[in-house]
């Protein structure tokens, strides 16, 4: 996808490969009741508990070791200006907004610079609820914008779960021992109450729920708090001839909400910047001449109070004149537009399919196993500035076999490598994931971290690999098994 600034973008691709979908049992977590701000890491805001007779919305908070359970109350979701992105020139987008404007997106996929929230389910047990299953559902929203919580496809194509602005209450069953992520996609900076309510039915017709619980969210700064933020200047070419149009742009990392610039120059012999007249947005354009060759020029970018809150590096204009009279020589320029740029992940369409040896017994003959190896995936980030980014994988479906024996994407894991990396990268891999043994869930049934690379460090091209284990249970049925693995890069 292409971003700007420190926008970022989601984009996924369907790759024909081997693995299914699944759920984390996590450990039971010790009780916190301290006010917190959550703004980075793992978290399960959507914790359905049941105990004693009464099912309860907890926040299992996985961003501490060990992890905690907290109230919703006690708990404030943060989603950074690093969150920022423009809306995708995709009609199966146009639910978030015009294309081109910008949403606040916490990925479906983790970001490690990012809040991670999700739902959960594991902490129920099989056989108390009719069905096995909760109803989640979003009552109401609150806030400066709107709000969408959607999962992708195989194909990268949006499923919306709950949205804001279509009418409310929203609801989705979710099956016991489920754990899941999803988009979470916010259309302005702000505070937001999100109402959401669990309910069920026991086995004996009971029904219980949890009656609406608030959580809090928090686009952007938190109040009181001023914005780190940097700035620069894109748009200028190596070099330009006479009456060429300069135009020149000043870039936000991360984007804030703050729109007053000024802008200032510097030409050869002059002691100080001086200040352009009527030149308060965040482009400014004009017309080269010889006279202004050498001139340098900066943004500054101001607060409420009309202080400067970040100032840019100069950038120097360079404009050449061409040879006079006959001659022989021809001067040509080029450069290449920084405010053009994307991120792709890709793979050989020739090399995308990947057969695992056949499984043999292991020596204990208590399991199945097969080795194999998932085929180079391209990583290209071509963003001017350089936000980083991160590749994560998962199987959406079960493996399936031609007369429809199945067996879950759990049962496959893999341990990341990086097969190559251009200069000045600082691509690392993803953890390595285990197969989850039982096969309700874990594995690459979940989204896993295939490979990132962190601010100031991914322009450039990677290639990534991984080992692939697949561990299944002795009483699997013969044949022949396949599934699609979708890999996301944002």
């Amino acid at each position: 996808m292409i971003a700007t600034l420190r926008a970022r973008g989601f984009a996924a691709l369907a790759v024909g490969a081997v693995v299914v979908a699944g759920t984390v049992l996590a450990p039971t977590a010790a009780v916190a009741a301290e006010k917190v701000v959550l703004s980075k890491g793992h978290t399960d805001a959507l914790d359905v508990r049941y105990e004693d007779g009464a099912l309860s919305l907890k926040v299992n908070d996985d961003t501490v070791s060990p992890s905690v359970t907290r109230d919703p109350a006690d708990v404030t979701f943060q989603v950074l200006p690093d969150a920022a992105m423009a809306v995708p020139d995709d009609p199966r987008f146009a639910f978030l907004g015009t294309a081109g404007s910008q949403v606040w997106l916490l990925p479906l996929t983790q970001d490690p610079d990012l809040l991670w929230p999700g739902w959960n389910t594991t902490a129920l047990d099989s056989g108390v609820f009719q069905g096995d299953k909760v109803r989640l559902s979003l009552l109401d929203v609150r806030g400066p914008g709107d709000v969408t919580l959607f999962t992708q496809d195989s194909f990268g194509g949006p499923i919306v779960k709950f949205r804001g602005d279509d009418g409310l209450p929203d609801a989705i069953d979710v099956p016991v021992h489920t754990h899941a992520h999803s988009n979470r996609a916010f259309g302005a900076l702000g505070s937001y109450t999100l109402k959401f309510q669990a309910d069920a039915t026991l086995t004996n017709g009971t029904t219980v729920s949890t009656g609406p619980v608030d959580y809090s969210f928090v686009v952007g700064e938190l109040p009181g708090s001023a914005p780190e933020v940097g700035l620069s200047v894109s748009g200028m070419a190596g070099g330009y001839q006479p009456n060429d149009t300069v135009t020149l742009n000043a870039v936000q990392t991360p984007q804030t909400e703050l729109d007053h610039y000024h802008w200032f120059s510097k030409c050869p012999g002059a002691a100080d910047w001086s200040i352009i007249a009527g030149e308060a947005g965040v482009s400014y354009s004009f017309t080269a001449t010889r006279e202004l060759d050498a001139c340098q020029y900066v943004a500054k970018l101001y607060d409420d109070d009309h202080t400067v809150a970040a100032t840019s590096e100069p950038v120097t204009l360079r404009v050449t004149s061409p040879p006079e009279g006959p001659g022989t020589s021809q001067s040509i320029t080029a450069s290449i537009d920084e405010t053009q740029g994307a991120l792709v992940i890709s793979v050989d369409p020739e090399d995308r399919a990947v057969v695992l040896p056949a499984a043999q017994l292991t020596a204990g003959g208590d399991r199945w196993e097969s080795d194999g190896e998932l085929r180079p995936v391209t990583v290209t980030d071509t963003r001017a500035g350089q936000p980083g980014w991160s590749a994560s994988g998962q199987l959406p479906a079960d493996f399936t076999a031609a007369d429809g024996a199945s067996f879950s994407a759990g049962h496959l894991g893999w341990s990341p490598r990086i097969l190559a990396q251009g200069s000045g990268q600082g691509v690392l891999a993803g953890p390595t994931v285990t197969p989850h043994v039982a096969g309700a869930g874990g594995g690459l049934g979940d989204s896993a971290l295939l490979g990132s690379a962190p601010d100031g460090a991914g322009r450039g091209t990677a290639q990534l690999g991984a080992g692939l284990r697949l561990s299944l249970p002795t009483e699997t049925a013969a044949g022949t098994y396949t599934a699609t693995l979708t890999l996301t890069a944002i």
